[in-house]
């Protein structure tokens, strides 16, 4: 179980791998237009920097939930840039960002999924005799954090 989780947390590495790689391009392509946002650019920047040096799953996670608020200061920001929203290779970069976002919550979803099997291993008898004992312990989900989950429940604003 443990190892299951580990193969799945591999495969969210290969889509964050994806995703710290096309987040240079991304800030590149929005660089010209967005001049005097540079706060928001070296944010995202050093987020991504932190990211890739994380080494631990428990470091990951958490370096990838600063990732996350970095993306969403930048797409925070892009709203007020009409011509930026409208040029093809931020547009193709978006598109292949969000199809990342899209795979990373899948796998996340099958990581956190193992994760579940490991805990429950751990903690139900009679394996939590033992669990201990040989270095098993409850592990973390890469769940949202606190703030993420509330813009999620927030009521989108819908205008006409």
């Amino acid at each position: 179980m443990r190892n299951n989780r580990e193969n799945a947390f591999a495969d969210i590495d290969v889509q964050l791998r994806q995703r710290h790689d096309l987040i240079p391009q991304l800030v590149d392509s929005v660089k010209g237009y967005m001049s005097h946002e540079r706060e928001v650019l070296e944010r995202l920047t050093e987020a991504r920097s932190v990211a890739m040096r994380a080494g631990s799953i428990h470091d990951k996670i958490e370096a990838e939930q600063q990732l996350g608020h970095a993306l969403q200061g930048l797409k925070v920001a892009v709203e007020a840039y009409p011509d930026l929203k409208a040029n093809t290779n931020f547009l193709q970069l978006q598109s292949e960002i969000s199809d990342i976002e899209n795979k990373l919550a899948a796998v996340r979803r099958y990581f956190n999924n193992a994760t579940k099997e490991l805990n429950n291993a751990v903690e139900t008898f009679p394996s939590n005799l033992l669990a201990g004992s040989f270095g098993f312990y409850r592990e973390e989900m890469f769940e949202l954090d606190d703030s993420a989950r509330e813009k999620m429940e927030e009521r989108p604003d819908i205008s006409f």
